[in-house]
């Protein structure tokens, strides 16, 4: 035992100030009206010694002079002491005396030894962690060591440090509010103290929480830790923990490895007691009234946990290494240990309904982080669940990913937003003590990988992963914190990783010390059957049939896979939509029906969005100015790119469809045209959102601001979409091109999810671009180079785009959010920056009301229709380009000779439409024109399907800036010379005389 190991040194007063800050009982440091603070220095340290000292003096002259905290406290040292020879005196002797008895009297040395041994029980509370034995290998304890204090590391022949003796081991000492080592006792010897405090906080669970801010909290994670006896399992507890232990380590992995000895499965030995840890978590979460459950994690172990947690078929699981199956799905598929699930059965402890859900994961480890939590959010908000208590998450992380990928950062920070919040995410740590080849010591500069849930005041629980009932009595502990606080925690299962990074790898390579204690190290599920059957609460027999009925389990179910003919990717959904691909048993309709909007709905909602539904309601001069317009456009039945989104989200709302918008400084829009969040000018964090005062009985409308994060913020608005179909789900970038900070997200899951794992999503990314010199060349572009457009749909709103399983709109006009019968692609659309106040950029109700319908090509409808056979030019464009075309034609007087027109749907391309527009103006040459560089707009990709409608007997000239490699300028003269040259070109009707195409 390391008894005193943790015991500090006599602190000065600046530290006591500093440990008292962070622990109630605080008072108030030189009143007498306060209380006694919960540790105090010895009389070594004078100027807190004096303070002790006045106020035991004050004390003795008029008890009620004092706090009656320290009444009682030195009325109880006076009660101990005066079974010696020392009495409290009267004041009178008290004054007279005063300097003799300030040296030291019996009973100030009570007190003093008292406050040391709080001053101990505290080190213990606050450090214990750093000399806890929770490393399976012992390589952990080794390493902390430089993390430890020297103060701290001391001996019982340093008790001086307290002015306590050994003798002092053997007396009883009141034990402070702020421990419950004692159970029903108030006093315990020091040695006892010591005994229970290693035992507590030096044996196989290190506990930090210390940091936590609420006193509330940390009581309550001390009575859980503390309490004598509080660890203590029934017999069919241990034997439901090691048959639990059988089905995750000896059979399941063990069987994997000998069927498909050369196959990656990323297995979980070394670690097998993650799945009586999660299995516990969920059953107690299941106790407490949960009945969802998503889960998030990476690839090691997920085949374990889809088998022995999430209940999948193992003959599902199994013939996912069989080569020879085709997929009878469409798409790519994915490796086995990448797929997810969602399975809906019995919790057979709680004998209640769970439903449990794994998301699918790239190879990227954190990345679905955030979009567990999106989807957790979406699943409490469709339930009414606003504290959570219906629906939570749990996230597996590996030690290095945890510390090293910022993601992580980025999800903890939306823990406790009020629009990001899901009350609470129970984290286990899959602590390797390795990252593929890189050891902790190269890997993070903390000593632990979990320091980053400090930041938001979670618990972190570190465990020695081959003690099974510390795992599983911290893993309880850490699903009643969640659903006590609603707040995260983390549980640190420190174990190792038995193979290397895969079945494949050769780690010994690179740690070959390691590698030979894990050689070396007695499997978890022996070492625990060997425990239970010497107490006799398992026989031999008895823990070999469980082991041969979970054989007979794996064996049938892979005869069974044998009989497969085909692999389902769809049976690996992890957010399945039932009903809503089919009606009546048959496929939707995947056209696109009218769109338009009752024309007294439009008015009503314009005339919502430009007043204030709110009484006695304040706003900026400024707004109400921007609220006029609103107000005048509604008049004249037109709209700008702000209120038609007005329009389109309200008349969503209005059908009960729920609209969600989330990003930075969404509420009042980057370029200050939306205002969806009105501010009372007078009454701080007064607010209205007028759009939820359309309808009595319309969908809530969800407008928030989001953290400054791109990645993990897009990641959880996409989890968010993933919930239902029938919601409209919208994250906006600040600008266009900031949205390559989530690009793992769009590359991984949105731009590839349907491919990969046959997921729908409508979640919608609104860019705002443009060939405009604001803030640097970079914000001016919103990337449509980088979202997908090959192989699939691109659409454009005065520009709009559908790549793959996207649809993406670049809008120069407003927005048609409204076109419900898509599939569920995502969307892209690209909105513009200066077209938001352009005069030009307006729609009439006229193309907007009940009857209309999205135009996929907008066709030249001025004197150059008129009179086709005139025509020199067709020039196709998308995007804001158009209005700078239009200008420059005017100017050049060539309506009747140029025609434009506008491609709104990109991809899927618009053959059709095309080719009418092409045949209408038979002797025009045919140009595309973009503001964007060559590389980086959408030429690439329209020329050769103009090829096909035209079968190459017209070319489609290039007209726009040259190659290059930023997406702009940040030199305003630059960016107009190369626009003007483009439009000389564009209108130069001998362009392209001479030239082959």
């Amino acid at each position: 035992m390391n008894q005193l190991r943790l015991l500090p040194s006599r602190l000065g007063a600046q530290a006591v100030r500093l440990l008292a800050a962070h622990e109630v009982p605080v008072f108030g440091w030189r009143s007498r009206s306060s209380g006694p603070p919960a540790t105090l220095p010895s009389s070594k340290d004078g100027g807190s010694s004096s303070y002790m000292e006045e106020m035991y003096f004050a004390w003795l002259e008029n008890p009620r002079s004092v706090h009656k905290s320290w009444d009682n406290f030195f009325r109880k040292a006076s009660e101990e002491a005066s079974s010696g020879s020392a009495q409290p005196r009267p004041p009178s002797v008290v004054r007279d005396s005063r300097s003799a008895v300030s040296s030291r009297t019996k009973t100030s040395k009570l007190v003093e030894d008292h406050l040391a041994v709080q001053s101990l029980i505290r080190a213990y509370q606050i450090r214990g962690h750093h000399v806890a034995q929770l490393d399976p290998l012992g390589i952990l304890d080794a390493d902390l060591d430089s993390f430890v204090p020297s103060d701290l590391i001391t001996t019982i022949d340093k008790l001086a440090f307290y002015d306590l003796q050994e003798a002092d081991l053997d007396k009883e000492f009141q034990l402070p509010t702020t421990t419950f080592i004692g159970g029903s006792e108030n006093t315990l010897s020091l040695r006892e103290i010591i005994r229970r405090l290693e035992n507590t906080y030096c044996q196989h669970i290190g506990l930090e929480f210390m940091f936590i801010n609420d006193v509330e909290q940390c009581q309550w994670i001390r009575q859980k830790f503390e309490t004598p006896g509080v660890m203590q399992f029934s017999s069919e507890e241990k034997r439901t923990l090691l048959a639990r232990l059988v089905r995750s380590m000896s059979r399941f992995e063990d069987f994997l490895a000998r069927k498909w000895s050369s196959e990656k499965r990323f297995g979980l030995e070394g670690c097998e007691v993650m799945i009586p840890a999660l299995k516990t978590i969920i059953d107690k979460s299941s106790e407490m009234g949960i009945e969802n459950v998503i889960l998030g994690m990476p690839h090691r172990g997920r085949l374990n946990v889809l088998a022995n947690v999430i209940r999948k078929d193992l003959e599902q699981i199994f013939c996912q290494f069989d080569p020879k199956l085709e997929a009878a799905d469409e798409g790519s598929g994915d490796v086995k240990y990448h797929l997810g699930m969602y399975h809906e059965r019995i919790n057979r402890v709680t004998n209640r309904n769970i439903t449990l859900s794994l998301v699918a994961n790239p190879s990227h480890l954190e990345a679905v982080d955030p979009v567990v939590q999106g989807k957790t959010k979406a699943e409490q908000f469709y339930r009414g669940d606003a504290q959570g208590k219906k629906v939570m998450s749990i996230l597996v992380h590996g030690d290095a990913a945890f510390a090293g990928q910022g993601v992580v950062y980025e999800t903890f920070h939306l823990s406790d937003l009020p629009s990001y919040t899901t009350n609470g995410t129970v984290h286990v740590v899959v602590n390797n003590q390795i990252g593929f080849t890189t050891d902790p010591r190269m890997a993070r500069s903390s000593p632990y990988p979990t320091d980053v849930a400090r930041v938001v005041n979670a618990p972190i629980f570190h465990v020695n992963a081959d003690d099974p009932e510390a795992v599983i009595y911290v893993c309880s502990v850490a699903a009643e914190w969640r659903n006590t606080f609603n707040k995260d925690v983390v549980v640190d299962l420190v174990c190792y990783r038995r193979r290397g990074h895969n079945e494949m790898d050769e780690p010994m390579f690179t740690q070959p010390l390691m590698y030979k204690q894990i050689h070396r190290q007695v499997p978890v599920l022996k070492k625990y059957a060997d425990k239970l059957i010497a107490e006799g609460t398992v026989t031999l027999q008895e823990f070999e049939e469980e082991i041969a009925k979970y054989d007979r389990i794996c064996e049938e179910a892979y005869g069974r896979s044998k009989d497969k003919k085909i692999l389902h990717i769809k049976h690996w959904l992890d957010s399945p939509w039932p009903g809503f691909f089919n009606v009546d048993g048959e496929p939707k309709s995947m056209t696109c029906p009218a769109t338009g909007i009752p024309e007294d709905v439009l008015t009503h909602i314009g005339s919502v969005a430009s007043s204030v539904p709110l009484e006695d309601f304040k706003i900026h001069t400024g707004l109400s100015r921007i609220l006029r317009g609103r107000a005048d456009m509604t008049k004249n039945r037109t709209v700008d790119w702000a209120l038609a989104e007005y329009m389109a989200f309200g008349s969503l709302l209005k059908e009960g469809i729920h609209v969600r918008l989330s990003g930075q400084d969404v509420e009042r829009g980057t370029f200050s045209h939306r205002h969806h969040v009105l501010h009372d000018q007078e009454v701080d964090r007064r607010t209205c959102v007028p759009m939820n005062h359309l309808w009595p009985d319309q969908a809530p409308y969800t407008v928030c601001n989001s953290s400054l994060s791109e990645y993990g913020v897009l990641g959880f608005e996409l989890g968010y979409a993933m919930a239902s179909p029938n919601a409209l789900v919208l994250w906006e970038a600040q600008f266009g091109d900031f949205h390559n900070t989530a690009q793992c997200i769009i590359d991984q899951f949105i731009s590839t999810g349907q491919a990969k794992w046959v997921r729908h999503n409508g979640i919608v990314l609104l860019l705002p671009h443009g060939m405009e010199v604001v803030a640097g060349g970079l914000v001016g572009s919103g990337g449509p180079r980088r979202d997908g457009m090959d192989p699939g749909p691109l659409v454009e709103l005065d520009g709009m785009c559908f790549p793959g399983p996207w649809s993406t709109w670049v809008c120069a006009g407003w927005g048609l959010y409204m076109c419900k019968a898509l599939p569920r692609m995502s969307l892209i659309i690209f909105t513009p920056k200066s077209l938001l106040r352009h005069p030009e950029a307006k729609s009439s109700f006229d193309q907007m009301v009940s009857g209309t319908s999205f135009q996929r090509v907008i066709p030249e409808d001025g004197a150059a229709a008129q009179a086709p056979e005139q025509v020199q030019r067709l020039i196709f464009c998308t995007g804001k380009v158009y209005y700078d075309l239009v200008k420059e034609r005017s100017s050049q007087g060539l309506e009747e000779k140029v025609a434009i027109t506008r491609l709104e749907q990109i991809s899927p391309f618009p053959f059709d439409l095309i080719k009418q527009e092409a045949e209408k103006y038979p002797g025009a040459e045919l140009a595309w024109c973009q503001e964007e560089h060559k590389n980086m707009g959408y030429y690439d990709y329209i020329s050769p399907r103009f090829m096909t409608i035209l079968r190459r007997t017209r070319p489609i000239w290039y007209v726009g800036r040259d190659p290059a490699a930023a997406p702009a300028t940040g030199n305003r003269n630059t960016h107009l010379v190369s626009l003007q040259k483009f439009l000389d070109t564009a209108f130069n009707l001998q362009a392209f005389e001479g030239k082959t195409f």
